[in-house]
Parts: structure tokens; sequence; C-alpha cells
């Protein structure tokens, strides 16, 4: 390892102590090398501005910053253990290629607003994703609705309930991922504010262009109290990982459907063979294995929002602990994102199995509507309940396709508002959503 920022004259570092304090970070500041990088370039030309660099300074930090960008991306700088974390090898590699003047860069900042900024700049990126994907489902689930309208059981308990239909359930999806785009939008708006420039929490005594940084840094706004900086630590991480996790509670449920609908019990769908596995000993299976891991990964993401939430009962300024408020973040978007981008191909290829729907209707699932039409006709629900118990057939007889006809209520069978949907997400699509 490099000499250590923070090393002391006389003070010899012990290697196990130092692997214990390092950790992860190392491997984790992968994630967040080039947003430190964009941040640190923002911070020179800040300290250019004030005088504390020289324009020819400024500008050989910025230009070497850039190539140690270009560098990691092309595999020619490799963050590993020679470093402490990505601050300190961003800093080496400034001063190995320019001195004294790559010892400049760290004034008026400290590795607590490095990773802040850092983070900030990374979580906006994926909950751009995030938005992106959930918007991405929401299409396919709408494109699907307004192709296909099959009668299907609509069940609750597990039970079969009512009549229902594909369109029915695919709306119900598309409404859930339009609303899960929104919140990772309203997620990315809260973050959106600059703390570099607060230092360790307590500003330093330059007059930092900290107004210049946010705008280069292209954030919404600047983040004013340092003392806020440190207590919003852990706090904007969590509100990023309910985004996700809002998400990918929906793409658990969608997931459960689907690991009941393509069980030979039910037959009603019918997955791509790509997107299923077989059986190490069994030749005759093909088992829903990516549906199962898709239901399983919310797992990630409440562990992340449980590590998160417990590092937080500390008092105001920085501790340590929150170093590990990383690999929790990093864990549940690589888990998280990882699962949604599968989501839309496979909900693009699904089939139905029309005749496997058909069989499953019953005449005890007419009886709702039987008991509404006679409260039409004048009878009190509750006498009409029990009467539809007895003989539960409205007038259609056991039609499924005159039961969704009949079902007018606003979002029901027939009413079922897809164009005020695509509406929604068209402008999600073209608006910035207020916080």
């Amino acid at each position: 390892m490099s000499e250590l920022l923070w090393q002391k004259p006389g003070v010899e570092v012990d290697p196990r102590i130092q692997a214990f304090l390092a950790g992860d970070d190392v491997l984790l500041d992968r994630e967040f090398i080039l947003d430190d990088i964009v941040a640190s370039a923002a911070h020179a030309c800040g300290l250019a501005r004030i005088g504390i660099l020289s324009a020819g300074e400024g500008e050989a930090i910025c230009r070497e910053l850039a190539t140690l960008s270009d560098d990691f991306k092309a595999g020619a700088f490799v963050l590993d253990e020679r470093y402490e974390d990505c601050h300190s090898a961003i800093e080496s590699r400034l001063v190995e290629r320019l001195g004294d003047v790559g010892r400049k860069v760290h004034t008026g900042r400290s590795r607590n607003d490095q990773i802040l900024v850092a983070t900030r700049l990374w979580l906006k990126r994926k909950l751009g994703e995030t938005k992106a994907l959930c918007r991405e489902v929401a299409e396919v689930c709408l494109q699907r609705a307004e192709a296909e309208a099959l009668p299907m059981p609509g069940y609750t308990h597990l039970q079969r309930a009512v009549v229902s239909s594909t369109a029915m359930w695919w709306a119900g999806f598309a409404e859930a991922f339009i609303d899960d785009a929104v919140r990772a939008q309203q997620a990315s708006d809260w973050i959106d504010a600059n703390p570099l420039g607060t230092a360790a929490g307590y500003g330093v005594n330059l007059p930092l262009d900290r107004e210049g940084s946010t705008k280069e840094l292209g954030f919404a706004r600047m983040q004013v109290s340092p003392i806020y900086a440190q207590l919003s630590r852990g706090k904007f991480e969590l509100a990023a990982v309910d985004a996700l996790g809002a998400a990918v509670l929906d793409l658990r449920r969608l997931a459960w459907d689907l690991s009941l609908f393509t069980t030979a019990e039910f037959g009603f769908v019918k997955l791509p063979p790509q997107y299923t596995t077989g059986s190490s000993i069994m030749p005759n299976k093909r088992n829903p294995d990516l549906v199962e891991l898709m239901r399983a990964t919310y797992a990630s993401i409440a562990a992340a929002r449980t590590e998160l939430e417990q590092l937080l009962s500390l008092p105001s300024g920085y501790h340590r602990d929150l170093q590990f408020t990383k690999g929790a973040l990093v864990h549940a978007f690589g888990r998280g994102l990882g699962a949604l981008a599968l989501l839309p191909n496979l909900l693009r290829g699904m089939q139905w199995q029309p005749e496997r729907l058909a069989q499953a209707f019953d005449d005890g699932m007419y009886a709702t509507d039987k008991a509404v039409e006679l409260a039409v006709s004048g009878l009190p629900f509750r006498e009409a309940y029990k009467l539809a118990a007895v003989e539960p057939l409205p007038s259609h007889g056991a039609d499924p396709q005159a039961s969704l006809e009949a079902r007018v209520s606003p979002g029901g069978a027939a009413v079922l508002g897809l164009d005020v949907l695509a509406d929604r997400l068209t402008a999600l699509s073209v608006a910035h959503v207020a916080p």
C-alpha cells in the first residue's frame, strides 16, 4: 500500500489493523472512483477561481484527472490494494504525475465530502437507471394490456374469487411500475444536493465557490449546512434503497404470480425456454429459476436497508461506522437493478395458455356479479348477497366475457383506463417530478 494520507511520522502502521480499517473500500470504490474524479475536477476548478491554484495548475490537474478516468475505463489503471481507497488513489496519481501541484488538490476538502459527493452522483445515476427500467416494464405491460384481454380467474387468499382478465393483470402491474418510476425520480430529486465544500462537516476558512461547483456537477442545489451534510449520511442512502425496494417489491409479487402460473396445477403461463433451467438429475424438469431468483432479490434490498438503518445510531459529526454504508448500497443496487433489467424481455416473451385459463372458471366466480345485479334491481345488498350464495349465476350466465364487459367501474375490465396510465407514463418521461 502507498503511504497513507493521514500517516504521522514515527507511527508504525500495523498491517492487520489497517486491513480491518480499509475493509472492502478499495474494491467498493471501483463503483465510485469515476464520480470522485469528476468531483475532484470540479473542486480543482473552484480552487483556481479563488486563487488557491493558478489557472495553469488547475488545468494540469483537470487534464490528469481526465487521463486517469480514461485509464480506469480502459483497465490501464487498477484500483487495488496499493491504495487505501479511491480518494487516496486519485491524489497519489496526481502527485505522481504533477508533484507538488498534485499535493494541492486536497486543499479545502476532506475525504468526508469527497465520498458524499461521489455517492450522491452515483445514486442519481442508479436511480435514473431504476426509473428507466420501471418505465420500460410499465410500457411492456401497457402494450400487452392493449393487445390481449383473455378472461382469467381473479384470486383472493389464493382461492378463485371473481372473473378477471389478462388485461387487468397487465394494467395492475403497469400502474405499479409507473408509481415506482415516479418514486425513483422523487428520491433522486431529494438527493440532488451538492455537499462538496462542506469538508469534514464544519466548513473551511476559505471562500470556496460552492455555488460554482454545484452548477458544474449538475446538482439542483447546494447542501448548505456542513453539519447536515454529515447528518444526511445514511439517510439519503436509505431513501435511495427505499425507492429501489418499492420496485423490487412489485417485482417480487409479479414473480410470485409467475411462479404459481407456470406450475402444472395452474398452467396459465409458458415462459420462454431461455428463462428456465434444467435439473441436474431429473431429465423431465424445466425450472423457473430466474423467476425464483427475482422473487428472492428483495431479501438483498431489505438486508441493505437494515444495515444502513442500524449504522445510524450515532451522534452528529462524522464517525467511521459510516464507511460500511457503501457495501450495503452497492450490493442492493447491484442485485436490484440486475433483476429489474431482465424483467422487460421476460414479460415480452411469456405466453398465456388460453385453454388452461378457460378451464379454471367455476360458477361461484359469478356470485358477486349476481349479488350486484340483484342490488341494482332494488334488493338490499345483504339480501342479494344471501341469494347469490345459493344461485350464483347472473343474467348473462356463466359467461366470463360478458362478466368482463359488465365491469364498468373505472379501472374495471370494461374501462381499464389504459389511456390514463399511458398519459402518466408519457408525462413521466418528459417532465421533472417534483419532490
